[in-house]
């Protein structure tokens, strides 16, 4: 994994309203380090919309427009051709939201907004659920997770939304996955994604303690886990979704030890386990063979 480093400011001070251990927090600290101050979000309804505290206050220092929960992408593609009708071409305008505003509510907005090729970055901070309206189900929930809408006695029997692969469709100059327990790695991405116009996304993994019946405590560390169990991997998509590179340079932990500490798992049987462990394998296989097919076509090296 290439190396960033960490910028000493900080734009995200204390008094935010997050849960203990909250992964989204975490995500947003590092994101504005690596954007500096002359940045401005956009927010939809998500934990976000809170967290950042009531008007007039915020605990961080960039402007924040808030907006309803399907608009994220259309409306930072307004403010940024706002912006640049004003002459300012240097304020980076950041849509920030969940897994239901991306995966689900907001889906037609971004494909919209990443079929003109807006100037935005968009960053989806994965929770897999709708955490903020009380852990409902979303296409992004994975496989045999336990939510308010998906209990126990049913809990969800359909894989996670493969929104990179949408997003790759898209053809847009630049897709990334990251992770809270890589803040070198976010950082890295989201100052490469500053550098390039057009439409960029960002995908990063947020463990949820509150919805994932997690120890706050366990947080980063199931952030690690997602990654190198590999459930959640770690890529970037260059050349307009024509080139594909996958972080494989780790120790691969099992499946069972990024699962077991979840309470939303503690319902599965050791059979259904051993059934996501190897869908999870079969995922990992198929990401590398795109991975080695993409970069044996002529021009795409």
């Amino acid at each position: 994994m290439k190396q960033a480093s960490i910028p000493l400011e900080e734009y995200m001070g204390s008094g935010h309203l997050a849960c203990q251990g909250c992964g989204a927090t975490q995500a947003m600290r590092f994101a504005l380090k690596a954007l500096g101050p002359q940045t401005a979000l956009v927010i939809p309804a998500c934990c976000w919309a809170v967290i950042d505290g009531s008007f007039p206050h915020s605990c961080v220092q960039q402007p924040i427009y808030h907006t309803a929960f399907e608009t994220a992408a259309v409306v930072a593609s307004g403010l940024k051709a706002g912006l640049e009708m004003r002459g300012d071409s240097e304020t980076t305008v950041m849509a920030w939201a969940g897994d239901g505003g991306t995966f689900d509510i907001g889906l037609q907005a971004l494909s919209g907004a990443a079929e003109r090729n807006e100037d935005i970055i968009y960053v989806c901070y994965d929770n897999e659920a709708y955490m903020n309206t009380g852990i409902q189900r979303s296409s992004s929930t994975p496989y045999g997770a336990w939510t308010t809408t998906t209990p126990v006695t049913n809990y969800k029997r359909r894989p996670k939304k493969n929104m990179i692969d949408i997003m790759a469709a898209h053809e847009i100059p630049y897709i990334a996955t990251a992770s809270t327990a890589y803040p070198h790695d976010i950082i890295r991405k989201m100052a490469k994604a500053k550098e390039i116009r057009g439409t960029k996304y960002i995908q990063i993994f947020a463990p949820c303690p509150t919805g994932w019946k997690l120890a706050p405590e366990l947080s980063v560390k199931m952030a690690r886990l997602g990654v190198t169990s590999k459930v959640y991997p770690m890529l970037e998509i260059t050349e307009n979704g024509q080139k594909l590179e996958v972080w494989k340079d780790f120790e691969p932990s099992s499946v069972r030890e990024y699962m077991k500490p979840q309470g939303r798992f503690r319902h599965l049987t050791d059979e259904e386990l051993d059934g996501i462990e190897r869908e999870v394998e079969a995922n990992w296989q198929r990401l590398l063979a795109k991975e080695k097919m993409l970069g044996s076509i002529p021009g795409l090296a």
